[in-house]
C-alpha cells in the first residue's frame, strides 16, 4: 500500500441469512505487514471474487466463533489456494476447537481434502482467552463472549501498525466488549436488531446504552438483520453502518 495506514475492507457485512442481499461476515484488515481476515463466512470467496479481492493475499484468518456464517468459507479459501498454486503460508486462528472443526468441515464438504498434500503450509492456532498472542504480525487478544456455537466464542482486540481494531463477533451484551473496545481506533460491532432482544445476539440499543463505557473511536455496525437494516437511518451520529465493499482507513 502506498499509504502505510492500515485499512478495513468489509468484504461481507451480512448476517447468516443474507438479509439485504449481503454476504456473510468477512472483513479484511490490510496493513503494511500483510492482510488478515476477521471471519470468513461461507459466502466469502464469492464476495472476494465479485469485489476483485485476491484471496491469495490473505496471510491470516482470525475466526470469532465456529458458525458457518463466520467460519464456513475456510474450506473454500484453502482449496482455492491449492488450485491456484498458492505457496505462501496461511495462518488460521480462533477459539479452542477450531482445529478439529476445520478438519470436519473440509471432510464433510470435500472428502479427503483435509489430508491432501498442499503447496502451502496451513498453521492452525487455538487462542487462549485474555492472552496477548502474536498471530502473523498481529497482536491479538481474545475475550470470551456469549454466543453458543459448540465451542467458545470470542471478541477480539487486534493491534497492528500503531492502530487498534476491536471486533465483537456475535454475542449478547457482556462487559468483555468494554475490555475489547477500550481505546480502540475502530470498534466493529454486531447490531443484529435495533432494539429487539434475540438470545446470543447484540441489539443496537445495547451499544447505544453503553456508548460512554466502550471508550472507543468510530463504531461500525455490521451483521445486521432485516429489522436493523430497515432502521439504519435512526442510529444517529457516531456510528457507521457497514455495507459490502465499504473501505475505511484507520
Amino acid at each position: 500500500m502506498a499509504d502505510e495506514t492500515p485499512l478495513l475492507r468489509f468484504i461481507g457485512s451480512g448476517d447468516a441469512f443474507g438479509s439485504g442481499g449481503r454476504f456473510q461476515a468477512c472483513i479484511a484488515l490490510e496493513a503494511p505487514g500483510g492482510t488478515a481476515l476477521l471471519d470468513c463466512g461461507a459466502t466469502s470467496l464469492v464476495a472476494m471474487r465479485q469485489q476483485g479481492f485476491d484471496p491469495n493475499v490473505v496471510d491470516v484468518v482470525l475466526v470469532t466463533h465456529l458458525h458457518g456464517d463466520h467460519f464456513g468459507g475456510l474450506p473454500f479459501l484453502i482449496l482455492a489456494g491449492q488450485f491456484s498454486r498458492r505457496t505462501a503460508p496461511l495462518v488460521v486462528a480462533g477459539p479452542v476447537g477450531i482445529a478439529a472443526r476445520l478438519v470436519e468441515a473440509m471432510e464433510t464438504l470435500y472428502p479427503g481434502s483435509s489430508t491432501v498434500e498442499r503447496r502451502f503450509q496451513t498453521h492452525v492456532l487455538e487462542l487462549v482467552e485474555r492472552d496477548r498472542a502474536e498471530v502473523g504480525g498481529l497482536r491479538v487478544t481474545a475475550f470470551p463472549v456469549m454466543h453458543a456455537s459448540g465451542a467458545p466464542a470470542h471478541a477480539y482486540r487486534v493491534e497492528v501498525a500503531g492502530r487498534t481494531v476491536a471486533y465483537s463477533g456475535d454475542t449478547e451484551w457482556c462487559d468483555a466488549l468494554v475490555e475489547a473496545a477500550a481505546g480502540a481506533d475502530v470498534f466493529i460491532a454486531e447490531a443484529y436488531t435495533f432494539e429487539r432482544e434475540v438470545k446470543f445476539h447484540l441489539p443496537f440499543a445495547a451499544l447505544r446504552a453503553n456508548r460512554d463505557r466502550l471508550g472507543c473511536g468510530r463504531t461500525v455496525l455490521t451483521h445486521m438483520s432485516g429489522d436493523m437494516l430497515e432502521r439504519r437511518a435512526e442510529v444517529g451520529e457516531g456510528y457507521v453502518c457497514a455495507e459490502d465493499g465499504l473501505v475505511l482507513r484507520l
